[in-house]
């Protein structure tokens, strides 16, 4: 099972007035199912920046996430999705290009502008990325907060130096991210109540804030706002579209309203797994993105218990402010008579340690960064509403199901997608559409198959070398390395 790219070419069979139309472009990335109709459903996108599966939907009892819950009984929930990198922008990017990372060379924050990754800045015949092949296909695009790296998809550096460019190219018809007091996109993505905000130069890095009284004290709360007005002026519009809406929260800082950390403090929050850490090449080194925010107390690796529980239902309470904001954006679709011609997905872009294996953040190949929650809810696709599926997903996967689910009329990509179209899932045609889902970081690739995690590092001559195995099947089996006890499962990885 040697990693290579997923790639596959999709050809479509259109019936157009009886006559038969074949795409020409090789790069072109289409659904083997005739089209009928194109433009067929609208596409809210919503990504929530390190949102791990600890939700209602995912089996958690003791987390009360009612909205993304109600989203879920409507939809599917993949139990078993991963990210193709453990950080914000290469993640996104894989997802945004539908692009396996091995073959784009996007492995960090920069790849949407730097190195061989990065978007021409030109138009291409084909479309670069997800959002700019809808919109070539007649969908009306708005951007609200954080979908590729940026907060507002503009070219800003955290100090604000930038030209403000586009990062993606050729996408959004409409950028609607709202400041607010924060005046520009990193601040409304590090702030800190009143206008404040990690990066204004005034010392601000608190881990966490929980003093403002209402939603739209805060950015997410803005942007759902943002997201509801836009949805009524859209449907006044006529004319499909394509919404991608980026929560930030439960993102560093830990800042919320104080009515979320209040109702956390009640709920019954397990301690953190292994919190004296784990024996691994391959954990987050040191957890440096964690540990440079202010704490009230001794910043010791690992916390003490008291410490880590304060800081992981700091995280929870993010949480549950996000899933209120998803639920005021899915009354609104609700309202609006939208719910039943438009697609929604939610994404996580990563997953997060919360001192399991004394560790905080993402930045590793072990399960806990790199599994994150997806739920597609499409309406009349899916055959069993409100159930979970163990068929393993990659998020480069996701670019491909929404051009089969939405048949666009514009389907031609830049370069051949590398993902799975889903539909066979949701339709309940097949159990699993891949194999295993690959990931890189740091050096190392790993592969989650339905039963194992591999990692190690692969020299060009094809060896193996700092080789892990971890038996998800086994109780806490992705904490266990089990590769001298299972080298017949090696071997199936590496050949």
């Amino acid at each position: 099972m040697q990693p290579r790219p997923a790639c596959r070419s999709f050809l479509l069979a259109a019936l157009l007035i009886g006559a038969v139309l074949f795409a020409g472009c090789a790069a072109a990335q289409l659904s083997g199912t005739p089209r009928v109709e194109s433009n067929r459903y609208n596409v809210l996108f919503i990504a929530v920046d390190d949102l791990r599966p600890e939700l209602g939907c995912y089996g958690v009892d003791y987390v009360q996430t009612p909205h993304i819950d109600r989203l879920a009984q409507g939809g599917i929930v993949f139990n078993q999705h991963f990210v193709s990198v453990p950080t914000c922008g290469a993640s996104r990017y894989a997802l945004l290009t539908g692009r396996d990372p091995s073959n784009t060379g996007g492995m960090g924050n920069g790849a949407f502008t730097g190195g061989r990754s990065a978007l021409k800045a030109e138009q291409l015949p084909g479309a670069q990325t997800m959002p700019e092949l809808f919109n070539r296909s007649g969908y009306r695009t708005v951007l609200i907060g954080k979908i590729s790296h940026t907060a507002d998809g503009k070219n800003y550096a955290y100090n604000g130096r930038g030209d403000g460019s586009p990062e993606l190219p050729h996408a959004w018809d409409d950028y609607a991210t709202p400041y607010g007091p924060w005046e520009r996109g990193w601040g409304i993505f590090f702030a800190y109540a009143d206008g404040k905000h990690r990066e204004d130069g005034q010392g601000h890095n608190d881990l966490m804030q929980f003093t403002v009284e209402n939603d739209n004290d805060l950015p997410d709360g803005l942007m759902a706002d943002n997201a509801i007005a836009k949805l009524a002026e859209l449907k006044q519009r006529g004319e499909p579209f394509y919404m991608g809406l980026g929560f930030f929260k439960p993102h560093l800082p830990f800042v919320a309203p104080r009515q979320d950390w209040e109702a956390v403090a009640k709920w019954d929050v397990p301690p953190p797994l292994f919190p004296n850490g784990v024996e691994s090449r391959y954990t987050n080194g040191g957890s440096g993105e964690f540990y440079r925010y202010r704490m009230d107390w001794e910043k010791s690796r690992p916390l003490a218990l008291d410490d880590a529980m304060q800081a992981k239902r700091g995280y929870l309470a993010c949480v549950r402010y996000t899933d209120r904001q998803v639920g005021k954006v899915l009354d609104a679709l609700d309202e609006l008579g939208l719910a039943q011609n438009t697609i929604v997905v939610l994404w996580g872009d990563h997953g997060w340690f919360l001192g399991e294996g004394a560790q905080w953040g993402k930045h590793s190949t072990l399960e806990t960064a790199l599994r994150s929650p997806l739920i597609i809810r499409a309406p009349g696709s899916v055959k069993q509403p409100g159930t979970n599926t163990q068929a393993v997903a990659s998020s480069i996967d996701i670019y491909p199901t929404l051009i089969d689910l939405c048949q666009p009329r514009f389907t031609q990509t830049a370069e051949p997608l590398d993902g799975v179209s889903l539909l066979p899932v949701l339709a309940g045609e097949k159990d699993q559409v891949r194999d295993a889902a690959w990931s890189w970081w740091s050096g190392a690739l790993t592969a989650r198959s339905a039963t194992h995690r591999f990692i190690g590092k692969r020299s060009d001559d094809g060896k193996y070398a700092d080789i892990e195995l971890y038996d998800l099947r086994q109780p806490n089996g992705e904490w266990i390395n089990v590769a001298d006890d299972q080298p017949e499962v090696v071997e199936r990885f590496t050949r």
